[in-house]
């Protein structure tokens, strides 16, 4: 918000404010703007310091809303209102600063208080209910902050200084909880208390209650919904009476109709239907919550300690139901089900099921490749055609396969290649009907057994020849041979989602050593950190792909005739992925009982495209 210039009113001004029913504890602290017209002021309290910007004849719009400009039957205590405001029904606006071209209508309660006095002051508790992993978001938060806060809570110098560092920021004019941003509009609302409401031309409206929270550029809280101790980033939705307490929400996520609390969730997730929630979890974005699940939905230990940790791409069907402590490798696909026990599902890009009536686990290694190949390639597109964020502060990288997919799938082969050969070793009879099974993947005795496991293993192969060549010749089956890497470093194995932003692992200890060394002292300074990895992050991304494909042929560096041969393996892989696209969008065009419900063709062709 722009700095203006005020000055006290004048005798007239005041003797018109009163003809028009205003009241003030002191006159003397309401200050406005030179265009400042009393005749648009009526029937206000002003209590405390008040600074009033400029109004005219105008009107503000939102849809089919339409308010004239001013302050009308609203009460106002320490706040700023900024120019060509509609502020309309405002039972209190306190401790507010709200910017330019705002709507403010039928809200009861907006209440802000200076945090340098409460040390509790708005702190939230993702991941965990117990509180282990607090943090205390500020306006401009990302996720990535969010996540490195909570999760390297063994670093606790870093921990420290991150509170300091957020502190400092929040006693900063633009870092405050009560501020509402330019052209926001806020309607119909109940109560928002020590909230920072971060809008250029983007509107939350329609909310219930919103307290002690940062709402990110291009939300919406719309249609009874109730969050407290809360962070959104950029162009979330918060819709038809969603509960949202202490969680921190991913930039183009979407929540409805549900409970969610104590969680991490990551940039692109979706979850939109009834009967769900989500409970004390890390969910690392790309992901959806089908009808019905509870994740979360009890504790084995004996406090409420738990966690649920999901890679991106999780996907739980219908009516699942997940136990306490879990872990998922990224693009798992959970088939509806209640599942017994904990998980820790290590094969990336997987199918699970919970086979009730053989009682054992099954776990489908690179399903998504083999046999959903159409919304594995749609997953690549629709979340950057989905991204409608303008200040896209939170780097986010959609495409499904990258270097950390990579290297959960590396690991998803040794871990197959072990588990064949100790099936192999037990088993000497009828090998092609070998039965594989896996180990550590469920606690209890029953047994996991891993299905499509030889197709699994070469899919696996293919996956990892995709990713490399996508990199390197971006789709090109004649591409020159990259330069080879003489004194490049080993493959980095770890790789870090930083709220959507891969990073090295070693590049991320740096910056914790440097924060706690007091060399980095500011979230300004962590921020140009991400900005400046991003910068680097494609050099990164080509180097590993080269090191995976040196990986698979066992070289340091690669020959000519290997890349000649990489390149002929890739042609025919990118005719599979066409292929597999085409077949499995035709397993719904096809199928007759999707079909029956249209007259005709024509009619199917017009309501689906």
């Amino acid at each position: 918000m722009e700095t203006k210039t005020f000055r006290p009113l004048t005798p007239s001004e005041v003797q018109q404010l009163e003809s028009f029913g205003n009241r003030a504890e002191d006159w003397s602290n309401v200050q406005v703007t030179e265009a400042f017209d009393a005749s648009l002021v009526r029937n206000n309290v002003f209590m405390g310091r008040v600074w009033l910007g400029a109004v005219n004849q105008g009107y503000v719009h939102d849809g089919d809303l339409r308010l004239p400009e001013g302050l009308y039957n609203s009460c106002l205590a320490d706040a700023t209102v900024g120019d060509h405001c509609a502020v309309h029904n405002v039972h209190m606006l306190s401790g507010y600063r709200v910017g330019d071209n705002c709507l403010l209508f039928n809200i009861d309660e907006m209440t802000a208080s200076d945090p340098a006095g409460n040390p509790e002051y708005a702190w939230i508790e993702p991941m965990n209910e117990c509180g282990g992993r607090r943090i205390l978001p500020f306006p401009g938060m990302t996720i990535g902050d969010a996540y490195l806060w909570a999760k390297y809570r063994d670093h606790k110098e870093m921990v420290d200084r991150f509170e300091q560092m957020a502190r400092n920021y929040l006693a900063t004019p633009e870092g405050c909880y009560g501020q509402v941003g330019s052209h926001c509009v806020i309607k119909n609302t109940r109560t928002l208390h020590n909230v920072a409401v971060l809008s250029d031309a983007e509107t939350p409206e329609d909310c219930v209650v919103l307290a002690d929270g940062v709402v990110g550029y291009g939300c919406s809280c719309e249609y009874g919904c109730i969050a407290m101790r809360f962070l959104l980033g950029e162009h979330v939705h918060l819709e038809f009476g969603v509960r949202l307490n202490d969680t921190v929400v991913g930039d183009n996520s979407t929540i409805a109709r549900c409970e969610v609390g104590n969680n991490i969730i990551f940039p692109a997730h979706e979850q939109h239907h009834n009967n769900s929630f989500l409970i004390a979890s890390l969910v690392m974005g790309q992901s959806n919550l089908a009808a019905g699940c509870t994740v979360g939905s009890n504790h084995n230990g004996r406090t409420a300690d738990n966690e649920i940790v999901a890679g991106r791409g999780f996907w739980p069907g219908l009516c699942t139901s997940l136990k306490h402590s879990s872990a998922f490798a990224s693009y798992t696909l959970l088939a509806k089900g209640s599942y017994p026990a904990e998980l820790s599902i290590t094969l990336p890009f997987a199918l699970v099921n919970n086979n009730a009536s053989k009682n054992r686990l099954e776990v489908m290694p690179a399903y998504w490749w083999m046999y959903n190949m159409y919304a594995l390639n749609r997953n690549m597109t629709k979340f950057a055609k989905r991204d409608k964020r303008k200040k896209k502060a939170q780097h986010i990288v959609f495409d499904p396969l990258a270097p950390d997919t990579a290297e959960e799938i590396i690991n998803g082969r040794m871990l197959l290649k072990s588990w064949i050969e100790q099936a192999y070793l037990q088993f000497d009879k009828d090998k092609e009907h070998l039965e594989v099974t896996a180990f550590g993947m469920e606690k209890g005795k029953r047994k996991t057994v891993v299905l499509k496991w030889k197709e699994g293993y070469e899919a696996y192969e293919d996956m990892l020849i995709y990713y490399a060549l996508n990199v390197l010749a971006d789709g090109k089956t004649d591409a020159a041979m990259p330069e080879p890497l003489h004194d490049a470093p080993e493959r980095e194995r770890e790789w870090v989602n930083l709220g959507g932003q891969l990073v090295p692992q070693s590049e991320l200890d740096t910056l914790i050593a440097a924060v706690e060394k007091g060399t980095v002292d500011s979230w300004q300074q962590v921020h140009a950190c991400y900005d400046q990895w991003w910068a680097d992050y494609e050099g990164w991304r080509r180097r590993h792909a080269y090191q995976v494909l040196c990986h698979l042929s066992q070289q340091r560096n690669l020959t000519p005739e290997l890349w000649q041969q990489y390149l002929t393996r890739y042609a025919g892989i990118l005719h599979f992925v066409a292929e597999q696209i085409k077949v499995t969008r035709e397993k719904d065009n096809t199928n007759p009982y999707r079909r029956m419900t249209y007259r005709n063709d024509a009619e199917m062709s017009a309501v689906l495209g």
